[in-house]
């Protein structure tokens, strides 16, 4: 193959790369995509890198500030809780149960939720009203209230918190999709593809899909921020995973009394949880950036 061919072949654009190119030049977005990666990694291996086993009690080192304060130990960096156990170690190993729980239930979400979008966007006349209205009228209820409506009838435990979290989010997610699609279909070049004997299919995923790719972005991590904040408020609340479980919002709502006392005990889990949804949000907006720029 002549070296010309060659190097006309190299030059074709790809759109995938060309968004790939903006997003690693976002230093905002990069920090949200590294730190999104290390959340991921201790969902799996949180519990194997924790220094001490999460429910290991330590007798006489009960309520230790963190190794940097003056009456801290090294052996405990973060210090301990009322019943002497490592605060580091049920920081990594409640990852799992709250990001992690998260991840799980904003993929499905956006699974089911995509698809009945999809399905609602292209439907007209009745079907398209009745669920416009049922959407509207979910839509109405905040997701936490209804989460915790869910659970109150099911029973408190993290597998029933996961399941009240995700029907809670499936409708805000429902209706975002069916929004961008249906305003789509609206447009000329929808319009141009069906005279030119397109059919729906091809409509759907060669136009409409990857020109709503930023708004379907934008809405999955933002189901993911609410999906942490929600699971964690459940534990707060004791709706959700039950103690001695080191999901975060348990420990927070375990250690409140003591935060007089000890505030590192409610500092750490709420820290933990606000730097986790700053990071989402934050790969969120690279994300929904480089897609805009991308496109353009």
């Amino acid at each position: 193959m002549p070296l010309d061919n060659i190097y006309q072949e190299q030059r074709i654009p790809n759109p995938l790369r060309d968004i790939w190119r903006i997003f690693y030049r976002d230093a905002l977005a990069m920090i949200g995509f590294y730190g999104m990666l290390l959340l991921i990694f201790l969902c799996l291996f949180g519990h194997y890198v924790a220094p001490y086993a999460l429910d290991q009690q330590f007798l006489g080192y009960q309520l230790l500030p963190p190794s940097w304060s003056r009456y801290g130990n090294v052996s405990f960096f973060l210090g301990t809780d009322d019943l002497g156990r490592d605060i580091l170690s049920r920081l990594l190993s409640g990852t799992a149960p709250t990001v992690g729980s998260a991840i799980i239930i904003t993929f499905a979400a956006a699974l089911f939720g995509t698809i009945l979008g999809v399905f609602a966007g292209i439907t007209r006349g009745l079907r398209s009203a009745i669920l416009n209205h049922i959407l509207d009228t979910l839509l109405s209820i905040p997701s936490l209230l209804l989460a915790i409506v869910v659970v109150a009838f099911i029973g408190p435990k993290l597998e029933h918190a996961m399941l009240a979290v995700w029907l809670a989010l499936l409708p805000r997610v429902v209706r975002t999709v069916y929004s961008a699609v249906h305003d789509e279909l609206d447009k000329e070049y929808v319009v141009a593809a069906r005279l030119d004997g397109a059919s729906t299919h091809d409509i759907l995923w060669n136009a409409i899909l990857p020109n709503i790719a930023a708004v379907m972005v934008t809405e999955f991590t933002r189901a993911l921020s609410m999906a942490v904040l929600d699971i964690a408020a459940l534990g707060f609340l004791d709706l959700g995973a039950q103690l001695p479980s080191p999901e975060w919002g348990a420990m927070l709502g375990d250690s409140l009394e003591l935060v007089y006392v000890a505030p590192w005990t409610v500092m750490l889990p709420g820290g933990a949880i606000l730097v986790s949804v700053l990071v989402i949000n934050l790969l969120g907006d690279g994300m929904r950036r480089a897609i805009n720029a991308g496109i353009k």
